[in-house]
């Protein structure tokens, strides 16, 4: 009889009880600073990384491959005869790669490590449909089957405070993101089918970029039955009225709330506000 174990990694955003519910096994990212090093979302906060950015803007590191090979053991260990591993972009971090190579060395399950082409609840979204999907007694190869539509199903857009961060992060071209700073340019940045950043559109101002967004999230809801996830780092109060107002909207068939984790907001700062929304599919 086969048994799936389900894998992500600490930048899918997760909350507990979601992990718990569907049993997900979820590898943490590292954070590191001159001084220590902080495991993502097990001894480090959010709030940690956006206070302390004006002393030391840290570094972020895939988990290692000793992490990869202790879960993957331990999946071994426990009966598991089958591993789907939902991870960050490829086009994001090394994450992906590094569970592809270590996959290879377990002959005894049959591991399918995933590209969610996305970050945050984009990723998180791809588990949590698969943790579903087992629920209602799908096998391993009908879940495989469907992973690119749902995949396909998600789309994600944030927005910034300041573009300090993603310059000195190498994220955006430095003219532009200047220029962008002096005019109070905000873009909606969103990520493409290489699972890569880019400008959705730019907007003069936060509230504008906010009303832009809803806009953004309203039209997609005309059109299709979705789940949303609001999700802000260091930026609550705004991202409550946000969740606030979707409260109201129609054709909204789960609506969520919570933080963005600690490595993006290495690479962020405070002030974000993301959204993210996945179409309802008939599988």
């Amino acid at each position: 009889m086969s048994k799936i174990a389900l894998v992500t990694d600490s930048t899918s955003d997760l909350n507990e009880e979601i992990i718990k519910k569907f049993n997900i096994k979820v590898l943490p990212l590292r954070i590191i600073y001159k001084n220590h090093e902080y495991i993502d979302r097990v001894n480090i906060t959010p709030d940690y990384v956006y206070d302390n950015l004006d002393k030391e803007i840290p570094h972020t590191s895939l988990p290692s491959i000793n992490d990869i090979e202790k879960l993957f053991n331990d999946l071994e260990a426990q009966g598991y005869t089958h591993v789907i591993a939902v991870c960050i972009s490829s086009g994001l971090s090394g994450t992906y790669n590094a569970l592809k190579l270590v996959s290879q060395n377990y002959a005894n399950m049959k591991i399918t490590v995933f590209d969610s082409k996305a970050l945050t609840l984009g990723a998180g979204a791809i588990i949590i449909k698969c943790g579903e999907l087992i629920e209602q007694g799908k096998n391993y190869d009908e879940i495989l089957e469907y992973l690119p539509k749902i995949r396909n199903s998600i789309s994600i857009y944030y927005i910034v405070d300041t573009l300090t961060y993603l310059i000195k992060g190498g994220r955006i071209g430095k003219v532009s993101g200047t220029v962008g700073e002096l005019l109070n340019i905000k873009p909606i940045i969103s990520i493409n089918k290489d699972g890569i950043y880019y400008t959705y559109t730019k907007v003069r101002g936060k509230k504008k970029a906010l009303n832009k967004l809803t806009e953004i999230i309203e039209s997609i809801l005309k059109e299709y039955k979705s789940r949303v996830w609001v999700l802000h780092g260091g930026a609550e109060a705004q991202a409550k009225t946000l969740y606030e107002h979707f409260e109201k909207a129609k054709n909204i068939t789960f609506l969520g709330f919570g933080n963005i984790g600690p490595v993006a907001g290495v690479h962020t700062g405070p002030g974000l506000i993301g959204i993210t929304i996945m179409r309802e599919l008939n599988l």
